[in-house]
């Protein structure tokens, strides 16, 4: 099943990057208001990821994002493993843009089996003009459930055991034409931890910045700091650690494809903040990529 998913990103890949009815739309913009007192900044990521966590972006208005999210297993696999290819992880989701400023989206992910959905609005967007605000702020939540089998199956299983929760904060914007910027202060909620000293809630800051290189073309990075003494329990044993991910991100409109190195193998907030063991300087490099296709639904 896994080689067919791998097939099926490769296709699209080439589609997206051969496509000859593609134009190459990647301008940063702003759209003024009415009266023409204030321009809203927009794109200041261009896409609604940064690369494993949202980005200050949403989805227009009456447009369908479909995007995969694939990590492939660790580079030290060698030729062997196809440098990870065999061990991928993949996530497949749908986005849609109930307004320019409200976003919803739904996905499911191979490891863990784990099935999400979210809803995302922006609460403040960057402006510039005779009413200028310096940043963007957003909200975001999200919910999971873990549908793999369980731990310990001989013991008494709820399902409210299988749900995990996720809130966030999107604080940034994009300045001097070139960065983009963001802060996202992130809270992870699990019914069901391993040991009394594990939290529940687990708090953590993510950083991420994108610089352009040119209209279609950027550099992008990500960092998910957890705050300390919040998961004492191993997995698999090794403790938790931090994601951090950088790598190019290629957008021509409606398409988007990110490629980039990680540390981590989930693209879930309850994956890749509360359950990563990779660790960058012990061989737990992977690559991933994401692909994303917007497709217009609704005109209204």
């Amino acid at each position: 099943m896994k080689k067919n998913y791998t097939l099926l990103c490769c296709v699209l890949l080439c589609s997206f990057l051969f496509s000859s009815n593609v134009t190459l739309l990647a301008q940063d913009s702003t759209s003024s208001t009415p009266n023409g007192d204030k321009q809203y900044v927009e794109q200041a990521f261009w896409n609604t990821r940064v690369l494993n966590g949202h980005s200050l972006e949403t989805t227009p208005k009456g447009q369908l994002d479909f995007r995969i999210q694939h990590r492939l297993g660790r580079l030290d696999g060698g030729f062997n493993e196809l440098f990870g290819l065999d061990q991928a992880s993949i996530r497949l989701g749908l986005d849609y843009g109930v307004l320019n400023w409200l976003m919803v989206g739904v996905g499911r992910s191979t490891m863990d089996k784990y099935y999400n959905g979210f809803i995302k609005a922006k609460i403040l967007r960057q402006s510039k003009g005779k009413k200028n605000m310096p940043i963007s702020l957003e909200a975001v939540a999200d919910m999971g459930i873990a549908s793999g089998k369980f731990a310990d199956p001989s013991r008494k299983n709820y399902f409210s055991s299988r749900c995990y929760y996720t809130y966030q904060l999107l604080i940034g914007g994009y300045y001097w034409n070139r960065l983009a910027v963001q802060l996202a202060p992130t809270m992870v909620h699990r019914n069901l931890v391993a040991t009394t000293e594990d939290h529940n809630d687990v708090y953590s800051l993510g950083v991420a910045a994108r610089v352009r290189l040119s209209n279609v073309v950027a550099l992008t990075g990500e960092y998910y700091y957890v705050f300390p003494n919040q998961i004492k329990s191993q997995i698999n044993g090794s403790d938790v650690t931090n994601t951090f991910s950088a790598g190019v991100e290629i957008y021509t409109g409606n398409h988007t494809f990110q490629i980039f190195i990680t540390n981590s193998v989930g693209s879930n907030e309850k994956q890749f903040i509360t359950e990563n063991t990779e660790k960058w300087f012990k061989k737990g490099i992977h690559i991933g990529f994401n692909f994303m296709r917007l497709f217009s639904v609704a005109n209204y």
